[in-house]
């Protein structure tokens, strides 16, 4: 194991805020690349969405989307603050930015019309709500918006009530690693060829991209897909059951296992039963048969049956809490919850079996590496005075 990234030696300049943005460049970050998270004076807004709030003052939130990053508060609105942006770029692998459509052309530094010219070998991510063309092209957009617009809204939740958000923000979480995958693409790219190009990542296409096997069905047939609740729309079993002490998923895909479900239940007629012969007949007769399993499962304790499920090979757990699941012996084991100092968070899901990921370093307070990185830069003290008092740091605290 190296210790130091696979991606050392990158530099990402992070000129987004919320979500998706922050959350591509911290997985690079983890991998080793340098970032530097430039922020306006008044800060990204997820510093503020809590409770809770760490002993730090900084939000929960926040914190799960920003470490490893050095950070520099630039006020954009300041004609030498996007001077200092520019010089910033010009020494950057990957710009990630997730201003609204048009915001860094109207201040000189649109990428089609300004930065590709200057830098052909700089890979630029653009994250918007609805992509850099089409007839929304300039609209804002939010995650709940788009599991709306995107399909994904009416499909979440049980049948006969009301369409459900999804419960994490999954269509920002989504664009997220499709942007770090956009980028390490485009990285191989430059290796390749020398060529640096854009990165178009959007909420829409993330929302889309997560409809399967819905999207299948409609392209297909043109059905409308129903919301079908904890159950599959085209597996079954496979679906929450209530047991003695609580909900427990069962997912059987196919007829063998099926019949081991029924076997470990101790009725193994309910696979010969010709209602339940085939998925297809399960998927059609899909009442009778969480009748008929839910008057058995009834009788088990859940974390029993799990594991006689398991050990017949059926993939099956208990509904656990996220409390339950993040000090589940496996998450831990996995290093899924990460600790260094004072800093706790969820641990790197991509594992290399030589580029081991870095340890965690908090997220910055704003502009706490200003001077440092404007330093590293070339600017001297004296110059970095009179960019503080031409007020391109804006009022940060330095």
């Amino acid at each position: 194991m190296t210790g130091v990234g696979a991606l050392r030696g990158t530099r990402v300049l992070d000129l987004s805020r919320v979500l998706a943005g922050p959350f591509a460049a911290q997985m690079l970050a983890d991998h080793g690349a340098a970032v530097i998270k430039i922020e306006s004076p008044t800060g990204d807004q997820t510093r503020t969405w809590g409770p809770p709030f760490l002993p730090d003052g900084g939000s929960a939130y926040f914190e799960g989307i920003n470490r490893n990053k050095s950070n520099v508060c630039l006020d954009l609105k300041n004609e030498e603050a996007r001077a200092v942006l520019l010089k910033l770029i010009s020494e950057s692998d990957v710009v990630i930015e997730n201003f609204r459509f048009g915001t860094m052309d109207t201040w000189g530094l649109g990428y089609e019309s300004v930065l590709a010219e200057l830098f052909p070998r700089l890979v630029y991510c653009r994250i918007s709500g609805f992509g850099s063309t089409g007839p929304m092209a300039e609209l804002p957009g939010y995650d709940a918006v788009l599991q709306a617009f995107g399909g994904l809204m009416s499909i979440n939740g049980e049948p006969q009530r009301d369409a459900l958000r999804v419960g994490v923000p999954i269509v920002d979480i989504v664009a997220a690693n499709q942007a770090f995958s956009g980028i390490l693409l485009a990285l191989h790219e430059v290796s390749a060829s020398g060529r640096g190009q854009l990165v178009d990542v959007s909420l829409l296409d993330a929302v889309i991209s997560l409809l399967h096997p819905h999207s299948a069905t409609w392209l297909a047939s043109g059905a409308i897909p129903a919301r079908t609740g904890a159950a599959h729309p085209v597996i079954a079993p496979y679906q929450l059951f209530a047991t003695s002490n609580g909900p427990l998923f069962i997912a059987a895909t196919n007829n063998r296992q099926f019949a081991q479900v029924a076997q470990v239940l101790g009725h193994p007629e309910l696979s010969t039963d010709p209602r339940f012969a085939e998925n297809s007949d399960r998927v059609e007769n899909l009442k009778a048969l969480q009748d008929e399993m839910g008057r058995v499962l009834a009788q088990w304790d859940r974390d029993e049956l799990a594991h006689a499920l398991l050990a017949a090979g059926i993939p099956a757990s208990p509904l656990n809490d996220v409390g339950r699941a993040l000090q589940s012996e496996q998450v831990l084991a996995r290093k899924m919850v990460v600790r260094s100092g004072g800093y706790t968070g969820i641990g790197v899901p991509i594992k290399l079996g030589v580029s081991e990921s870095l340890a965690p370093r908090p997220p910055a307070g704003i502009g706490a590496h200003t001077e440092e990185v404007l330093g590293s830069a070339g600017y001297t003290e004296d110059q970095i005075s009179r960019l503080r008092e031409g007020g391109a740091f804006g009022k940060a605290d330095l």
